[in-house]
């Protein structure tokens, strides 16, 4: 009875591969997601998400309309959910708890379980995973989508039916319209759809060819049909033999990598097919011509819905790009450099997973084409738009960090696997052995037999009574049996899980300090964090009946009115100076009274809050406001937070 010692990784049933990494990333993002209060932008998703529906219509006519289908969906939400931080942010801790377990599934598809498992895991403990899964914002949901219809494409070109294209024509319209940036993703997809299209998927899409791995029971291997191709070299070549009665047996498109005893090599599956216990990518049928040549047609099919519903809401958000993106300086090539560490949320950490990722480019090949054209092209062409228009910031490229982390697991899972039974290659018996190929010149065949393989030892039940033992040469058990403490070794199946694991833990350990750092606050950088929270706590320890409030800049992007709003809710001050609030006037600013000095008349205290930390807040507020201020107030007491200052006002 021979035995076997599978890496755990193909001990594992099919689901956990991208069950463990998804329920991993929603541990990790769910640890501390209250923690940091809303900055400015999730500010932003609570003012316009708690808007009445026709209030929301309006506001994304005037600005912020690319983010319009998300308000709209964060508008259901928070209304059944509720509006903490911590409801405002769950949707985004679950999409990228999904999107972990599908960047796990799409490395298991493209390359292998093992390189799945550990590109999920790897995306899991990253920074910007539990930054951008914990923030009221767009971009986990964006970045779930974009691997979703990766995923779907990979499919639908292995084998296309209509529902395939169908789940990926919705997967891409959903992107454009919670991201539209991330539609630069398609760009790979043009360049994977038009090399599938000329040369089938073969070495686009389609597993890589992988040598058959031991099953439990080798006796019986489990049955695939032979696809059909149009190519001679595919058709099945033939071995005349006279085993079983049979006169001809097709030996399949690839050489066996293990024979019978009988002398049969045994039929290989069709390339990259996954047998038991093997750590290879799922086989799909090869295309012929023809339906490789579909492929284009259906890709363009499928992004017409996408054309018809993000068209409008790219013009859209067009014209309003001098508004929303005022503060947005051209990008340069230093930007391009600083990318990796600004995109993980630490510089240690980007530059390890980007080395990592390249090295999983050198080991795959032509296999690394869709991975890394999803990573380069949506940077470069993001780049080259960002040099002439305000477009580059770069949370805006989340969506690309799961292909990053696709690479850098082929590189951890060494791409390869090495048959790794539990057997001496003293004992190995003939099946074990390929007596078709020659034995190496440094092996003698009358090689005696090692002292502890015993003259009382059975033979294996595939072996004929007639035919003598065989030592396998050291040369083929490296290629058939290897030895035990290869089982365990830094170059076993087992190995390799063990030390990609470990440098996942270690990438987890490097960004420790940035994973604590963001849970205290979200602000950018994160030297210069903006305590709304603070601020708000010590209006309401101080506030009383007819008290007003007043706040300077009121125009800016700190938006100081909508954080006091949002901790103080029905408890916040009078206004004083507001005529027209940010609902009325369809953006996230109100607008003021052209005569401070007159809306301030029979105010005796007045709360002030000012952006940054102020010795002297009055002498910080410019123009009417701040003269009428002046003039009829004096300061009582300042309380200078991190990010803003208050100040209590009398007369």
């Amino acid at each position: 009875m021979r035995r076997f010692g599978p890496a755990s990784v193909r001990a594992l049933p099919g689901w956990a591969v991208w069950v463990t990494p998804g329920l991993l990333t929603l541990v990790v993002t769910l640890a501390g997601i209250g923690h940091a209060q809303p900055w400015r932008d999730e500010l932003a998703t609570w003012s316009a998400a708690t808007r009445p529906l026709s209030d929301l219509a309006r506001m994304t006519r005037t600005i912020d309309a690319a983010t319009g289908p998300y308000y709209l969906l964060m508008h259901g939400w928070t209304a059944i959910a509720g509006t903490s931080p911590t409801a405002l942010r769950l949707p985004s801790a679950l999409a990228m708890a999904v999107a972990a377990a599908l960047t796990a599934r799409l490395g298991a598809v493209l390359v292998g379980r093992r390189a799945g498992l550990l590109a999920g895991l790897l995306f899991a403990v990253l920074p910007v995973t539990s930054r951008y899964g914990q923030e009221a914002r767009p971009y986990a949901l964006a970045t779930l989508l974009a691997v979703l219809a990766t995923l779907l494409l990979v499919e639908a070109l292995r084998r296309p039916t209509w529902r395939r294209w169908a789940g990926y024509a919705v997967a891409v319209a959903a992107l454009g319209l919670l991201h539209l940036v991330a539609l630069t993703l398609l760009a790979a997809h043009a360049v994977v759809v038009l090399l599938t299209a000329a040369h089938g998927p073969a070495g686009v899409v389609d597993p890589p060819g992988q040598s058959r791995a031991q099953m439990p029971d080798a006796s019986r291997p489990r049955r695939r049909h032979l696809w059909r191709s149009t190519q001679p070299r595919d058709r099945a070549r033939v071995e005349h033999h006279g085993c079983h009665d049979a006169p001809q047996t097709p030996t399949a498109f690839h050489p066996a990598t293990r024979s019978n005893a009988g002398g049969t090599p045994r039929v290989s599956p069709h390339p990259g097919s996954r047998e038991h216990g093997t750590d290879a990518p799922e086989a799909e049928p090869q295309y012929v011509t023809g339906e490789a040549r579909e492929a284009l047609a259906w890709w363009l099919l499928a992004l017409v819905p996408a054309v018809v519903l993000v068209t409008p809401l790219a013009l859209v958000a067009r014209g309003q790009r001098g508004r929303q993106l005022d503060w947005v300086d051209p990008a340069r090539l230093p930007d391009l450099a600083a990318l990796p560490g600004a995109l993980a949320q630490s510089g240690v950490v980007g530059g390890f997973v980007l080395a990592l990722a390249a090295l999983g480019v050198a080991r795959l090949g032509r296999r690394a084409l869709l991975p890394a054209a999803a990573v380069l092209l949506p940077v470069l062409l993001m780049f080259a738009a960002g040099t002439v228009v305000p477009l580059w910031v770069t949370r805006y490229l989340v969506f690309t960090v799961p292909f990053a982390c696709v690479l850098a697991g082929a590189a951890l899972a060494a791409a390869r696997v090495t048959p790794a039974p539990a057997r001496t290659p003293a004992t190995a018996t003939p099946a074990e052995a390929t007596p078709a190929e020659p034995a190496p010149a440094e092996a003698t065949p009358a090689e005696p037999a090692p002292a502890e393989a015993t003259p009382a030892e059975p033979a294996p039940a595939e072996a004929t009574p007639a035919e003598p033992a065989r030592t396998a040469t050291p040369a083929a058990a490296g290629r058939t049996a290897a030895p035990v403490e290869a089982e365990q070794g830094p170059t076993s199946p087992r190995g390799r899980v063990a030390a990609g694991i470990a440098v996942v833990v270690l990438a987890g350990l490097l960004g420790l300090p940035d994973q604590a750092a963001l849970r205290r606050t979200h602000e950018w950088p994160r030297s210069a964090p903006v305590d709304y929270a603070g601020a708000a706590g010590t209006i309401r320890a101080g506030q009383r009946p007819g008290d007003a409030i007043v706040y300077s800049p009121r125009d800016g992007w700190l938006f100081p009115d909508l954080g006091m709003a949002y901790h103080l809710g029905s408890r916040l001050p009078r206004d004083v100076l507001v005529v027209r609030d940010q609902r009325q006037d369809a953006s996230f600013w109100a607008v003021e009274c052209d005569d401070p000095a007159r809306c301030l008349a029979g105010v005796n205290r007045v709360w002030l809050v000012v952006t940054g930390r102020r010795a002297d807040p009055l002498a910080a507020v410019p123009g009417a406001k701040g003269d009428a201020l002046r003039a009829g107030y004096t300061v009582r007491q300042v309380w200078p937070r991190p990010g803003i200052t208050v100040a209590l006002l009398v007369r």
